[in-house]
């Protein structure tokens, strides 16, 4: 037995030893095909590929990271990758070709990034605890949300229901005229009354003037964009507009005549709304939006709204103003062109536009034949033939609308502790370094540089979630009032908008608490924030994973992606908007006049390079006035999390190489913060997203900052005058 056994324990350790170096010798075959040009071509699979020398002093004995959690980022990346192109010529392309190649968007889906492949992820993580069956004795929080989703999920009563409630709803509101025709009598209605009748039952009072606590007054909020609605019905958006409006009004019972006429004046009405309202352009410069005065003042100015009532109406029951309370008037042309266009728009179509705005909120929480129509709309918009999966939608209702419980149930059962403290770890890094760029920086004043490092040092952290999320106490205590009913869906949703305003609006009389838990409550989210009134930065435990974190990967992975985003909401605090705001959040203007010129000549400079730059899919340039707050905080981030990153190696040493990688640590930083913005985008969402968004399309995050960067052009050799290395660069920090 002795003598089989060691004779097996030779054949085992012959071939182990066998494997050895046939492993050695594909490595060093490998490796002989590296030579001393920035790039070499090597065929694989028909294709060119480029492969990026390591510097010298890293090939020679450079440890190579074979963990699992090395490994399967590894395989992650290969698999984005596409090495046939020349890095100095395309990164997004060379880190993300693969990823787009073999991305098949699904119909449900209007993109796929890696933001909605974390959500995906955290979307079944909620669905495991918020399917679990009701229990008598667990928290009211989280009954509360599991009886929300019951109610979205019940559609057995929700085709039974039909159109039912909402009409009963529509009756109180004072009816829909395009509904009731002839019957509508137009002496009962007056837009005031009906801000009143929204506010009680539920519905948004911003339809025609915005109202929000502090109290602020601001452009209403309107249907459609803006940036469409102005173009009129020649627009292909706003043309699907106006027919979904119509067809809802039609299988609610209208009469389609009656339907036509009255719904075209009626978005005759809110594309006047939207031309008196100033553009996204126009809305980046806090102090002239910011015109306090008083609820007198105010009457004065605007005599033909009864402030005083129309105020206390809306923050009733629980806060009362006078006549002295100070409120702000964000844009005050707008209350003086909307008290002239209310005056001449015939009441009709001010009931028919404010009704159509309570349908179309409520559509979602109908009857199949309503959302169907609602998805042909959609499709139009952005490209979605499909609705997403009921649990999917009912998850992310409950999630949504209970943020803080659903929270709290993920937190205590998916969030790794080891993400929070790495989290805090890089966060002081990244911060460290942010302040180092703003002492050595020559374009800045003494006392506007003292500024601007009191803020930086002042800059609050919210990482991963408040512990108050775990205290059972502390959330029964913010949902008492609050109840649902798990066989009534629509007036649950309606509950919860009653309840979350009434919260908000409790809010004016106490104290600023820029700590306070509750806001910071929303960890089941895949975002990140900068807040300028509070001058503190968030990262949501649901961002602390995937593509952006990990534990169990090199550094420079991370760096490379969560760092940038730690980055970039710092530098959110030093944007065109953010630098407007001093370290306590008052609207202060801090800066000396000559560094407040260098600054804007430096954005200028980045508002004219994103703006050049064209989206080929649907020849339109980027709008570089309207995404340069993030671009600034892209640019700045990413250098802020490199440096970090350097002097983080200068501590520890060069971390190991990945398996099927040549690259070095630094490189495979830039790679890491390229592929989180690795996505595939369907051309009517990424219409919306040129036209509207504050944010550059994904690519641009990453073409723009990085070419951007001498950092990148060195750790790739990039030569001078290479679309990822041009001659001149755009900096702010």
């Amino acid at each position: 037995m002795e003598r089989c056994l060691t004779l097996i324990t030779a054949i085992v350790l012959l071939i182990v030893i066998s494997l050895v170096v046939a492993l050695a010798t594909v490595l060093y075959n490998r490796s002989t095909l590296v030579t001393n040009t920035p790039y070499t071509a090597e065929a694989l699979q028909g294709q060119q590929t480029y492969v990026i020398n390591a510097p010298d002093d890293a090939k020679e004995g450079q440890k190579m990271c074979l963990t699992p959690g090395c490994i399967h980022t590894a395989s992650r990346v290969l698999e984005y990758m596409d090495q046939s192109v020349d890095p100095c010529d395309d990164f997004y392309q060379f880190t993300c070709g693969n990823f787009i190649k073999n991305t098949n968007i699904p119909d449900d889906k209007s993109s796929v990034t890696s933001f909605s492949i974390i959500s995906d992820t955290l979307q079944e993580q909620l669905r495991t605890m918020i399917e679990e069956p009701l229990k008598a004795d667990e928290p009211k929080p989280f009954q509360l949300t599991k009886k929300l989703y019951k109610a979205c999920m019940n559609k057995t009563i929700i085709e039974a229901d039909g159109l039912n409630t909402m009409r009963q709803i529509l009756k109180q509101l004072g009816g829909w005229p395009a509904l009731e025709g002839s019957r509508w009598n137009e002496g009962d209605f007056d837009w005031r009354q009906s801000v009143y009748k929204f506010r009680t039952a539920g519905y948004s009072v911003d339809y025609f003037i915005d109202f929000s606590v502090g109290i602020d007054l601001d452009q209403g909020s309107l249907g459609l964009r803006r940036e469409f609605l102005t173009k009129g019905l020649n627009d292909k958006l706003v043309k699907a507009y106006y027919d979904y409006m119509v067809d809802i009004a039609v299988l609610f019972g209208a009469d389609r005549a009656v339907a036509s006429k009255d719904l075209a004046e009626s978005l005759d009405f809110e594309m006047k709304l939207a031309n008196i309202s100033l553009p996204s352009e126009k809305r980046r410069n806090a102090t002239a939006l910011y015109n306090p005065m008083s609820i007198r003042e105010l009457q004065q100015k605007f005599p033909s709204i009864p402030w005083l009532e129309y105020i206390n109406t809306l923050l009733a029951p629980d806060t009362r103003v006078s006549n002295e309370e100070v409120i702000v008037v964000s844009i005050p042309k707008y209350i003086s062109d909307f008290e002239a266009l209310v005056s001449r728009t015939p009441k009709r179509a001010q009931a028919n536009y404010v009704m159509w705005r309570a349908v179309a909120s409520s559509v979602s929480y109908l009857s199949d034949d309503l959302r169907k129509r609602q998805l042909d709309y959609t499709t139009i918009v952005t490209g979605r033939t499909e609705r997403e999966a009921r649990w999917k939608e009912c998850i992310d209702i409950s999630a949504g609308s209970l943020s803080i419980a659903a929270g709290a149930l993920y937190v205590r059962k998916f969030f790794n502790e080891e993400a929070r403290q790495n989290a805090k770890e890089m966060v002081s890094d990244i911060r460290a370094e942010f302040q180092d760029i703003l002492k050595k920086v020559d374009w800045m004043d003494d006392k506007t540089r003292q500024n601007a490092l009191d803020k930086a040092r002042s800059m609050s952290t919210h990482i991963a979630y408040p512990d108050e999320m775990l205290n059972d106490a502390k959330l029964e205590e913010f949902y008492e009032g609050l109840e649902l009913d798990q066989n009534q869906y629509l007036r649950s949703i309606l509950n919860l908008t009653l309840f979350g305003t009434r919260f908000s609006f409790k809010r004016l009389r106490q104290p600023v608490n820029k700590t306070d838990w509750i806001t910071h409550g929303r960890p089941a989210v895949v975002n990140a924030f900068y807040s300028a009134i509070e001058n503190s930065i968030q990262f949501p435990a649901g961002i602390l994973q995937g593509v952006f974190f990990s534990a169990d990967r090199p550094r420079y992975m991370n760096y490379g992606a969560i760092g940038f985003v730690i980055g970039h909401e710092i530098t959110h605090g030093f944007d065109d908007q953010g630098r407007q705001f001093d370290k306590e959040g008052n609207l202060v203007d801090w800066w000396q006049e000559e560094t407040k010129k260098a600054f804007v000549q430096k954005a200028q400079c980045i508002i004219d390079q994103y703006g050049n730059y064209t989206v080929p899919e649907l020849k339109l340039n980027l709008n570089g006035i309207n995404t340069q707050g993030e671009n600034i905080a892209d640019i700045g981030g990413i250098k802020e999390s490199y440096l970090a990153y350097r002097k983080w190696t200068g501590r520890n040493g060069n971390e190991p190489f990945l398996p099927g990688l040549k690259f070095n640590g630094r490189q495979m930083f830039w790679i890491s913060a390229a592929l989180t913005w690795c996505s595939a985008t369907r051309v009517e969402e990424l219409r919306q997203l040129v036209i509207t968004d504050e944010h550059a399309p994904d690519r641009y995050r990453v073409i723009g900052p990085l070419s951007d960067m001498e950092y990148f052009a060195e750790d790739f050799g990039c030569p001078k005058g290479s679309k990822m290395n041009p001659v001149q660069k755009c900096q702010v920090w």
